[in-house]
């Protein structure tokens, strides 16, 4: 028997709690995407606002398959990230929507956060992708840093709002090495 994706598992890293989101994060998170710099090469630039955050907020929430980053030492929410696109028949998901707060950029956290959703991911898929807006080159650098392999150039992803052009990141599970 096939086991079934368990798209919202508590995962715990060292300092890193990647948990599903909830309603009563809404505070925390919005003060954790409130700095106009972390969506400043992002496609929805003014993220960091009330309005488009809870449009982002509630989308998460929705889609069952969200997580809020939780800082072990402080229990402060300092980003989040979901699954999403969960594809068995190709054997494929995607990690994306992810954001951390600009004091965990730069070092170590976004790759514990990922290598959390790609060990959990791979329990279950072949391939993880991550789709990068063309212009957003903090989170290509980022791609890079943690093993993305650029699959497709340009590709338009049509979810009724967006479609501006996307890189595609893919890790795959043979090759996984974090």
């Amino acid at each position: 028997m096939e086991a079934t994706f368990q798209l919202q598992p508590t995962l715990t890293g060292s300092r890193i709690i990647v948990q599903p989101i909830k309603s009563q994060d809404w505070d925390e998170m919005f003060i954790a995407a409130s700095n106009p710099e972390i969506w400043a090469v992002h496609p929805v630039s003014d993220r960091y606002t009330e309005p488009e955050f809870r449009r982002f907020f509630e989308s998460g929430i929705k889609c069952g398959s969200a997580f809020s980053f939780v800082d072990r030492h402080s229990g402060m929410v300092v980003g989040s990230s979901r699954y999403y696109g969960y594809d068995p028949r190709s054997s494929e998901i995607e990690i994306g929507w992810t954001f951390l707060t600009k004091e965990y950029w730069g070092g170590s956290y976004n790759l514990e956060v990922k290598k959390l959703m790609l060990e959990h991911a791979f329990q279950f898929v072949d391939t993880v992708v991550f789709w990068v807006g063309e212009k957003n080159w903090r989170s290509q650098k980022a791609m890079e840093k943690i093993g993305g392999v650029l699959r497709a150039d340009k590709q338009l992803r049509n979810l009724g709002v967006d479609s501006e052009a996307h890189l595609v990141y893919e890790i795959r599970k043979s090759n996984y090495i974090l």
